[in-house]
Order: structure tokens, then C-alpha cells, then sequence
């Protein structure tokens, strides 16, 4: 996903100390062979709960969002400091993870200098990132500059202030890390484009092969506990339905067999260690995780098992591809790995359970709405799940984009200033000077009272309509607005397109299944967790 934003790719390869090796193997490809509804009323639900961090807006609710105005703002200067050198990082680095926690770190400083831009230390700070100093941005108004490859750079910036080591993809910089302007950054968005184009006809028919597994799973599951975990069901199901949709091959047919999200988590982890609290004592993570880089060593051999699965997978057509535009078989191959494992998988594993989490949440009266909407749509059309058929699901569709909306997969966004500029917020303009870094917390600008109508509630129906579709190009998940498309001259998310196709079909098969159902909703370093408790099967 997720597509939406982390950062990659550089002209020149950069010699990993741990060289992969192709070795051979043999996979057995599979075979393959979508209401009208007007506008209905939802209960709101809010955007807090003690299972999940407090996202909510940075000032009181207006009746109606402002219109936007042309108004000249005045200039200000960026309020904050980062404090004396290693302890000013430090201290924020432990406000961020536990004293309050991530939130509350923004909203108490946005509180202290009233304004929606000022200065902090992002983590993770001494000993893994050079500089940790940026410029937050926590509003609507001001967040999009991040996706303006005119005036920021995109460079490296995929995790933020650091980057995780080259030894984890290969000794290459992955497509995420690397700026539009590089040569490389045009080639690999190319040969993702490509990827997705030649296998659409698989996305639709392979989800549905995958999940109906995954909710077998589930009830045998709740019939034999009384309740169901979500997330290894989820991990695997999405595992192999990214294999089967992407690459037409069967994990459980090859030597991978089904330990896949288990290496896929374990690689993530390294590189996004620096930037997680995973729930430990915090000396135990201040030592292991924020203060020094795991070493890669750790996940070398599990990494050369992916590599050799994906070389398998996307030898023919698709490698022959990378060669035709320029980029060698092996960092294709590395690409794949990050595009799939790292974005895909990893948008599925955070962004699933959370959609389901609001979704539930919302109880029986849009459970209803969206079963009945979306068994009419597919009926209409031949009994059959089809892109047409979904375009007939104005709600479904207006879920999945307020779900995206309240909480984005990917929250954070940086870039650096190319050159001195003024960024606007909605009370005051602000000097920003080439080099600096710019930093914007997503779940807070995309719950911006000046322009959302109950920025902190889960309203289903949020984007029906011509008025809401309006505000479709204030949804940023995809490191750009919902309305914009990705190219190679931007950063937007390369499978965009196909992240809201897997993410509207969860809600799609779910509710052709079943009429409602029930959640426990526990914490999780990376978003929610999700125990069904109940599953009431269609009864119409």
C-alpha cells in the first residue's frame, strides 16, 4: 500500500556485504480463470478508544468546514526548538514513544505555540539518525507541500530521519528511497506500472479464492473457541493472494511453503525498529531498538528464501521486462520483494484490521446498509464481483475512503526543502529554508476541522455524493490526494489503484458472507488487533 509514504533506487549498485545468490528452484505456477443506493444516514463513531492512540483534531469542530480563501497570510516565525544537541532529541524521543505517547507529543506542542506548524526532533535521534530535526506540519492546508516534487526532495526520506541499511534489500536503494528526479525512480515505477497492468485480470478471482479460505479459518475458529484472531489468518491470505494475483504461483507449492509473513515481519522489523514502540520495557527498546541498528545478519538467510522465491516467481515476461527498461535482473527481483513485502503486504497487515475495526464499531445499522447494497450491485450484475459492479457501491466505496481518511496506513511524510519557500497553514505563512526538513503527520491533517465535518467521527456515508466526493482530494494515504494518479515524475504510491481494488473487496466479499459481526479490539505496535467474537452468516 501501500502504496502509500516511506522512499529508493539509485543508478549505481551499491555492493551488499552479504551478495544473494540465485539458487534454483522449481515452482508450479496456478491456474485463474464485479445497487443503485441513495445516500443513507450512519451512526458516527468516534476517533478514539483506549485500544488505539488518540488521533483526534487540533481545535473545536466548526459547523461547516471554512471555504478556502486566497487571503494573504502573515508571515511568522516557525515557533519550537530541538533543544541542546543529543539530549533535546533524546527528551522528544521519549515523550513520542511514552511520556503520553505519539499524539499526545504533537498536540501538546501544537497546543503550546498555537500553531499547526512548529519545530521538534522526530525519532529515532542519537545514535541511528545524523539530524533529527524537522518541521512539523499537522494540517490539511499545509501537509500537501510534501507531495510537490518542485519544491521537496524525496531522497532516502522513506522511513524519515534515518535509513535502514542497504544490506536489507539487496545493497540496492529501493524505488521508495528514490527522489523523481533520479533516472532509476522512472524505470522502476515503469516496471511496477507494468507488473500491475499485465495481471488486473487476476486481482478479483484470486482475492476471493484467498479470503474465503481465510474466513473458513474463522469460523471453524470461533466454533471451536468462541472467537478468532484475525491477523495470522490475515497475514497469510494476504501473502498468497499477493503471490497468486501478482505472479500467479502458490506459495504452499514452492520451498516457502507457508512461512512467508513470518520472514516478511521479521525483515520489516529491522528496518522500521528505530520507529516503533513494540511494547517492551523502555530500556529494554530505548537499547536494542532506538539507539543502535539491529544488524542485517539477522535476516539474511531468510531474505536470500525471498529473493529466490521471487526470482522464480517473476522469471519470463516480467524480469524480461526489467531489462527491456533498463534495470537489471537482480534489482528487479530486490524491487519485488520491497513493492510486494514490504508495501503491499505490509499495507494489508496494518490497514485490514483497522477498516474492520471502524467498520465493526459502527454496528448492525451499516452492517445492513452495505450488505444489502453491495448483494443488489452483484446480483444486477450477474451474480458475478466485477469493477462494474463495485462502481454500483457508492457506500462501500465511501467506507474504504473514510476508513483511509481516519486512519492512514502509512502516517508519516517527510521531504526537504530543494529551496527556501513559504508554506501556509490557515492563520499564518512560514519561512521555510532550503535544507530543512519537513515533517506531516497524516492522521491529524486528514482530521483537519477546517475542512472536515466531524473530522474525529467514522462517518460511512462521508463521501457520497458530489459534495463528498469533493472532499476526496483531502484523503492522502497514497502519498498524494485520492483525486491524483501516480506517475514517474511523483512519489505517489505506485499500486494506489490496486491497494483501494483489495481493500474495497474485503468489504465486498465480507458483507456477501455475512449480515454483521462482532469485535474484541486490542492493541498491536502496528495498528490494531482484531478478535472476531461473532460471525452472523447471510441470511438474505
Amino acid at each position: 500500500m501501500a502504496t502509500t509514504s516511506l522512499t529508493s533506487v539509485s543508478s549505481t549498485f551499491l555492493q551488499t556485504e552479504f551478495p544473494l545468490k540465485r539458487t534454483k528452484r522449481h515452482i508450479n505456477r496456478c491456474s485463474v480463470s464485479k445497487c443503485p443506493f441513495n445516500p443513507i444516514s450512519v451512526a458516527p463513531i468516534k476517533s478514539s478508544g483506549s485500544e488505539t492512540a488518540d488521533t483526534t483534531s487540533l481545535s473545536p469542530v466548526p459547523q461547516n468546514p471554512l471555504p478556502e480563501t486566497n487571503k494573504k497570510l502573515p508571515l511568522r516565525k516557525i515557533p519550537g526548538d530541538y533543544g541542546l544537541p543529543l539530549v533535546g532529541p533524546i527528551k522528544d524521543r521519549l515523550d513520542y514513544f511514552y511520556n503520553g505517547g505519539r499524539d499526545k507529543f504533537f498536540r501538546t506542542r501544537a497546543h503550546k505555540y498555537q500553531s499547526t506548524v512548529f519545530r521538534a526532533n522526530m525519532p529515532p535521534g542519537p545514535f541511528i539518525s545524523n539530524n533529527p530535526n524537522v518541521i512539523v506540519l499537522l494540517d490539511g492546508k499545509s501537509f500537501p507541500v510534501l507531495f510537490d516534487t518542485s519544491k521537496v526532495e524525496k531522497r532516502d526520506l522513506f522511513t524519515g530521519t534515518f535509513m535502514p541499511s542497504t544490506e536489507l534489500t539487496g545493497g540496492y536503494r529501493i524505488l521508495s528511497y528514490l527522489d523523481p528526479s533520479e533516472p532509476k525512480h522512472d524505470q522502476l515505477k515503469r516496471f511496477l506500472f507494468y507488473l500491475l497492468t499485465s495481471r488486473i485480470s487476476h486481482f478479483i478471482p484470486e482475492f476471493h479464492s484467498s479470503y474465503a479460505k481465510l474466513f473458513d479459518t474463522l469460523e471453524k475458529q470461533l466454533a471451536k473457541n468462541g472467537k478468532a484472531s484475525f491477523a495470522e489468518a490475515n497475514d497469510q491470505a494476504a501473502f498468497n493472494y499477493l503471490a497468486k494475483a501478482l505472479y500467479g504461483v502458490n506459495p504452499s507449492e514452492t520451498d516457502l511453503k507457508n512461512e512467508a509473513p513470518k520472514i516478511i515481519t521479521k525483515w520489516t522489523l529491522l528496518q522500521l525498529s528505530p520507529i516503533l514502540s513494540l511494547g517492551l520495557p523502555k530500556y529494554i527498546e530505548e537499547a536494542v531498538f532506538h539507539t543502535f541498528r539491529l544488524p542485517p545478519i539477522l535476516v539474511k538467510k531468510d531474505y536470500q528464501r525471498l529473493y529466490d522465491f521471487f526470482y522464480d516467481a517473476a522469471s519470463g515476461p516480467v524480469l524480461e521486462e526489467a531489462v527491456r527498461l533498463g534495470v537489471s535482473k537482480e534489482e528487479a527481483v530486490h524491487n519485488l520483494i520491497f513493492a510486494t513485502c514490504f508495501n503491499s503486504f505490509g499495507g494489508m497487515k496494518i490497514f485490514f484490521p483497522n477498516m474492520l475495526k471502524w467498520i465493526g464499531r459502527a454496528g448492525v445499522n451499516l452492517h445492513s446498509k452495505l450488505a444489502e447494497e453491495i448483494r443488489s450491485a452483484v446480483k444486477s450484475n450477474g451474480g458475478k464481483v466485477t469493477m462494474a459492479a463495485m462502481e454500483q457501491m457508492p457506500l462501500m466505496k465511501s467506507v474504504v475512503y473514510e476508513s483511509f481518511r481516519i486512519e492512514p496506513p502509512v502516517p508519516l511524510q517527510y521531504g526537504k526543502a530543494k529551496h527556501d519557500f513559504v508554506i501556509e497553514n490557515h492563520e499564518n505563512s512560514f519561512q521555510v529554508k532550503e535544507g530543512e526538513m519537513l515533517f506531516g503527520f497524516q492522521p491529524f491533517a486528514t482530521k483537519d476541522p477546517k475542512i472536515f465535518d466531524r473530522p474525529d467521527e467514522f462517518v460511512g456515508e462521508r463521501f457520497i455524493g458530489e459534495e463528498g466526493e469533493k472532499l476526496l482530494k483531502h484523503v492522502l494515504w497514497s502519498n498524494g490526494p485520492e483525486t491524483e494518479q501516480p506517475t514517474v515524475s511523483n512519489k505517489q504510491c505506485a499500486g494506489k489503484d490496486f491497494v483501494v481494488l483489495f481493500s474495497r473487496l474485503l468489504v465486498v466479499e465480507f458483507f456477501l458472507r455475512y449480515d454483521t459481526f462482532g469485535i474484541q479490539v486490542g492493541k498491536s505496535p502496528i495498528g490494531s488487533a482484531i478478535t472476531f467474537t461473532s460471525l452472523k452468516k447471510a441470511t438474505f
